[in-house]
């Protein structure tokens, strides 16, 4: 079997809530206090990835984490019940659901020892997101398992945050063939912090063994953090041969440009000026939190949440685009509003991992006979809906709980999983 793109998408969990703990995502914070709806998250995403299958991309799963994290309050000298406000909101947080935060990826044709790399990200930035990595680390060593072809790595360790593939981009020929690796990390946001720390990026990029003259670092610009494009992925995306940015996304732009065209000739860049959508336009419809992908038929879509379409500068500008003789040729608009609502569109959602499928745990790979089978677990079993005060009913507590075992017991992976 060849070598695969492979989209892993994190199934929304059921403590998915709104409690405004990412300083910096402008949704995160203008929802905090309002009423989440767990099932119906969980079956929007669902429905996004019965979409890609149906486009003829190949689908992964990544599992929700156990909620609330227990060993994380234990090292806080509490426990769900004691737990103050923030802190336990913290604990129940379901933001592991944003796979594109999982890890950094490397294919195997990019390292030194011709096998796919994985590091986990260390999220230390946010901690409601901290102490995600321990059981991301945990999933992934069970998903790619086989030593022969993947290296699953541990953190950077602190304080050199790392948000993972969010802030990552990588450019070929085709998924198959080396590529040039693109890290990017920020050093100032004017209110917001900066997520990704230039030392972490060197840190991957080292581990994974990569090609110092095939691997670029590149600054975001300050602008763009400020506005609100916490990660590189609010405002840049990368597929193939193709990078498509808002024209504020960097830093030093003439200059990157100028080391990626030396480092990759074939490359194409679809640049959005800021004079036809604003970076608040773009922040806001998520336009390039998009999954940029191959179809089957070498072309190339853009698979865009609902609200580029309902923002009229987007929505112009990326018809007039798609009208063109350009490389984006289909727009694919997807219904992920839960998700968006709490500031993570389409690509936020998944990892990209390009290897040979058969190289993967097979519970991990989806097909639409597996989704049906949960999404009859997310309808029987997801809570309705929570508000932030709902977190400390035991009840709901038990709810969540009770879930995620089944879940995981339906996917027989309970022996391999332990909370």
């Amino acid at each position: 079997m060849s070598v695969t793109e492979i989209n892993f998408d994190g199934l929304i969990g059921p403590s998915h809530n709104y409690a405004g703990l990412s300083l910096g995502n402008l949704a995160s914070s203008r929802n905090a206090g309002a009423v989440a709806y767990p099932r119906a998250a969980a079956l929007q995403g669902i429905e996004k990835m019965r979409g890609n299958i149906r486009l003829g991309l190949a689908q992964g799963l990544f599992l929700p984490q156990w909620r609330p994290d227990g060993t994380w309050l234990a090292q806080l000298g509490t426990d769900i019940g004691a737990a103050e406000p923030h802190i336990r909101a913290a604990a129940m947080s379901a933001s592991s659901m944003w796979a594109a935060n999982a890890a950094t990826v490397s294919p195997a044709s990019d390292t030194a020892d011709g096998r796919t790399h994985l590091t986990v990200a260390n999220l230390v930035t946010m901690p409601h997101r901290s102490h995600e990595w321990p059981q991301t680390l945990a999933q992934l060593r069970v998903a790619f398992s086989d030593l022969r072809a993947f290296a699953v790595h541990a953190p950077v360790p602190a304080p050199f945050g790392d948000e993972g593939a969010a802030n990552h981009m990588r450019l070929c020929d085709h998924h198959g063939a080396a590529g040039v690796e693109i890290f990017v990390y920020g050093r100032s946001g004017g209110p917001f912090p900066a997520r990704q720390h230039l030392e972490a990026s060197k840190a991957v990029a080292r581990l994974h063994g990569l090609d110092p003259a095939r691997t670029l670092f590149v600054e975001q610009s300050e602008e763009a953090i400020a506005a609100g494009a916490f990660h590189n992925d609010v405002v840049a995306v990368a597929n193939e041969r193709v990078l498509f940015a808002h024209e504020l996304a960097f830093a030093d732009k003439a200059g990157f440009y100028a080391d990626l065209r030396a480092a990759m000739p074939g490359v194409e860049i679809v640049e959005v000026p800021a004079s036809a959508v604003s970076l608040a336009d773009a922040i806001k419809s998520y336009l390039f939190n998009a999954q940029l992908v191959t179809l089957p038929d070498g072309g190339m879509a853009l698979i865009l949440p609902t609200e580029a379409q309902e923002t009229p500068a987007v929505w112009q500008w990326l018809e007039q685009m798609v009208a063109g003789n350009g490389p984006i040729r289909r727009l694919v608009p997807v219904d992920v509003r839960q998700s968006m609502a709490n500031g993570g569109g389409p690509a936020c959602l998944r990892l990209r991992v390009v290897a040979v499928p058969a190289t993967i745990d097979p519970r991990f790979l989806m097909d639409e006979g597996k989704l049906d089978g949960i999404a009859r677990i997310v309808t029987d079993y997801w809570p309705e809906q929570i508000a932030p005060d709902d977190l400390s009913d035991t009840r709901l507590i038990a709810r969540i709980e009770q879930s995620w075992l089944t879940l995981v017991d339906h996917l027989q992976l309970s022996g391999d999983l332990i909370p």
